[in-house]
């Protein structure tokens, strides 16, 4: 975790290079602001990262000389069967067409991504994939 907390560190001092930089030459302060505020995401997260690295063990990347296969093992469980993203991308889908044809639309696209988001959530609370 220590390269990426660097890399975001390193990321951030560009984007305040490039605020500086856009602000004077442009004088434009949406674009400003929007690259100010990605320098102060930036610095949190790579504040994290590094503050976090302190106090976990070395990882297989902060080696130089670690294989491929020495970060292998479990990534996490994916459901292969659910249906859940396709309602969530429905729903949101349905929502964005909002913001473009009408707001009246959200009314449609709010119980869609409502079910969409519970039915994801409880979906191994209930039903055959309960005791999983």
């Amino acid at each position: 975790m220590k390269i990426q907390g660097k890399l975001f560190l390193w990321l951030s001092v560009f984007l305040l290079a490039m605020a500086v930089t856009y602000g004077v030459w442009s004088k434009e302060p949406v674009g400003t602001t929007a690259l100010t505020l990605a320098f102060g995401l930036s610095v949190m997260i790579g504040f994290y990262l590094a503050f976090t690295a302190r106090r976990v063990d070395a990882l297989a990347q902060d080696n130089r000389d670690a294989d491929v296969a020495d970060e292998a093992g479990d990534v996490g469980f994916f459901s292969p069967h659910s249906w859940q993203p396709l309602s969530l991308a429905l729903g949101g889908a349905l929502a964005f067409m909002g913001v473009v044809f009408g707001w009246w639309l959200l009314y449609f696209s709010l119980p869609v991504l409502l079910i969409g988001l519970f039915g994801w959530v409880f979906e191994y609370y209930h039903g055959e994939n309960r005791t999983q």
